[in-house]
């Protein structure tokens, strides 16, 4: 079966939905495991953190080679890999660590399907409006993630946490079906010949260095590094978060936490789109500096309504959730279409390194500040985490603003 150019967009949204089943499943399981395997916070953060760990490990060889080979091959090789990871979890976990060695499996899997996914979609679309293909499989991660909660929640109220690592394996693997059936291979001559990968191309230094001296390509790779912080740290957290909003306020939520978890998530995908949207109007680094400032200010006020009703505290989470993410295609897409065309590649790869760098340092900056500051039984710690990893966003408009883009309507 073949599709021409926009006709790929479909499939590898289905894709990418399925591949990021597994995103949320410790989240999901989080208090359970850490009351099971007297985790602390600063562990039980790094247990999320190992996800991302796994990924940056990954992704640089990962998008090395797309460079090389067709981006599907890659992909190919993530899926199986995300699939394994999360077997390891469901079947072979009992510790701390060794839930972070099959969770760094889990990242890395991962790593072989989101930005070699992208990478599919831009060499095959060869018509239309590139950065809103992009918009909407950036955006899509909102739609994997949003199922991973409900499905998480659902198997595990049902069968506990072990089936699901298991169940939800089916996920990239059916991600890695789709893949392989309806994605024909491409052919191109700098692709054809030996794969010869050498240190620097893994690690593209030169390449990176070019990259950085852009100031605007580094401009959104930085920024993409303080919203994965906010971003990870959060979604990382939340179930756990309104288990202890339920328990301060007494008054029973209309949804389980995990249910509630991934409903969320969903107003994130089409603030993603609509911001992406807003952002060709207003100009990208108008919006983004907008959407930042805006996202620090409902993450505080959203740890500080612990207690009160259930309304208010869904309300502050769900513009928390859109306005974490009305960023998220924006930065992405402003990355690919001001990066030069000889060294895209290397620059998707590093948008994405230090992008999944801020993933990985969120979930235990998080855990650690609730540590150190009362637990997760006391609110000012939950206002003293969210702090901790809304605060980068903040620093990165403020120093933008002063050194780096200059904000123009028309950029």
């Amino acid at each position: 079966m073949r599709f021409r150019s926009a006709g790929y967009t479909p499939l590898m949204l289905m894709a990418q939905t399925c591949a990021l089943l597994g995103f949320a499943c410790y989240a999901v399981v989080l208090t359970t495991l850490q009351e099971e395997w007297h985790l602390s916070n600063l562990q039980s953060g790094l247990i999320a953190s190992a996800f991302f760990f796994g990924y940056m490990l990954a992704v640089p060889l990962a998008t090395a080679l797309t460079d090389r080979v067709d981006a599907r091959k890659v992909y190919l090789i993530g899926g199986l890999s995300a699939t394994c990871g999360l077997l390891g979890l469901g079947l072979f976990a009992y510790n701390f660590w060794t839930a972070l060695f099959f969770m760094a499996i889990n990242g890395a899997g991962l790593a072989g399907t989101y930005m070699p996914g992208l990478k599919i979609l831009s060499d095959r679309i060869q018509s239309g409006e590139l950065t809103r293909h992009i918009a909407f499989y950036t955006a899509f991660f909102g739609i994997g993630t949003g199922f991973s909660y409900l499905c998480s929640g659902w198997i595990l109220s049902a069968l506990g946490w072990h089936y699901v690592f298991g169940i939800i394996a089916l996920g990239p693997f059916t991600a890695f079906l789709i893949v392989l059936l309806l994605i024909p291979p491409l052919q191109h001559e700098k692709w054809k010949g030996p794969i010869n990968i050498r240190l620097h191309d893994i690690f593209p230094v030169d390449k990176w260095k070019s990259v950085l001296q852009d100031k605007k390509a580094s401009g959104f790779i930085f920024g993409y590094t303080a919203h994965t912080i906010e971003l990870f740290a959060s979604r990382s957290w939340i179930v756990a978060f309104f288990a202890f909003c339920a328990i301060a306020s007494g008054e029973a939520f209309f949804l389980a936490a995990t249910t509630l978890s991934g409903v969320i998530n969903f107003f994130g995908v089409p603030a993603s789109i609509l911001g992406n949207e807003i952002a060709l109007r207003v100009g990208r680094q108008r919006w983004i500096c907008i959407v930042m400032l805006t996202s620090a200010v409902l993450g505080i006020a959203l740890a500080s309504s612990t207690g009160q009703s259930w309304w208010l505290i869904i309300s502050l989470a769900i513009g928390h959730s859109i306005f974490i993410m009305a960023d998220s295609a924006t930065l992405t897409a402003g990355l690919v279409i001001s990066a030069k065309e000889n060294i895209k590649g290397a620059a998707m790869g590093l948008h994405s390194l230090m992008g999944f760098g801020g993933g990985m340092l969120g979930p235990a900056i998080f855990g650690l500040v609730l540590d150190i500051s009362g637990s997760r039984s006391s609110q000012a710690a939950w206002i003293w985490a969210y702090a901790a990893v809304v605060i980068w966003g903040v620093l990165f408009v403020l120093y933008e603003r002063r050194h780096g883009w200059v904000v123009k309507a028309s950029q």
